[in-house]
């Protein structure tokens, strides 16, 4: 095991479920919350989110999961599943990990023959955009409290997109709301995992 990964805890179940609790107290608080994406609330109500969490403890284990939920996914009525967070956290805790996992995921999906029909976000606790600081507050947009892929389906985000007009000026409007907010109002929120969990800062 890497030491940089955490011990995994004897109870998986019960860690599962509170991992489960700390994404959706996340995506309440600060992806509905600040409404940094604006199309996260309707399926969030509609229970249309499907929670998997992988049990992997290194990138390959996390990639036969990440293939699993895809084919899933796409077999599922998209009124009761439309989206899926695969969420991982027993490993890839260096975003550098993280991030270099990013292209075997995009490669899956050509492996699948998937592109065009699911497509791959990426949310860790380190998230740090090319060019920024570690601390940099406009990071926070893509900090989860566990490394999780989303996935989610072009046929919805073109439609979401759609019903949306001011889409591309998202990013822009995510980056103004966490300078406002800053690092005080980020911890505020209350959004990290569960102390004594893997992934807590």
């Amino acid at each position: 095991m890497n030491e940089h990964e955490p011990t995994p805890p004897q109870d998986l179940p019960a860690f599962h479920a509170t991992v489960r609790q700390d994404m959706r107290r996340w995506l309440e608080r600060a992806v509905i919350g600040l409404n940094l994406c604006p199309f996260a609330k309707a399926v969030h109500v509609k229970g249309q989110i499907h929670y998997a969490v992988s049990s992997a403890r290194d990138p390959q284990a996390l990639l036969t999961d990440l293939e699993f939920e895809l084919e899933d996914l796409v077999t599922q009525d998209p009124q009761a599943r439309d989206t899926t967070l695969l969420i991982a956290p027993h490993g890839l805790q260096r975003f550098a990990d993280f991030n270099d996992f990013l292209a075997e995921a995009d490669a899956a999906l050509l492996r699948l023959e998937l592109e065009g029909i699911v497509q791959i976000a990426s949310f860790h606790p380190h998230y740090q955009f090319a060019g920024t600081d570690a601390d940099d507050i406009t990071n926070f947009t893509n900090r989860a409290p566990y490394p999780t892929l989303h996935l989610l389906r072009e046929d919805s985000m073109d439609r979401a997109v759609a019903a949306f007009p001011e889409a591309g000026q998202i990013f822009e409007a995510n980056m103004q709301t966490l300078e406002k907010l800053g690092h005080a109002g980020w911890d505020a929120l209350g959004v990290g995992p569960t102390p004594g969990k893997p992934g807590q800062a």
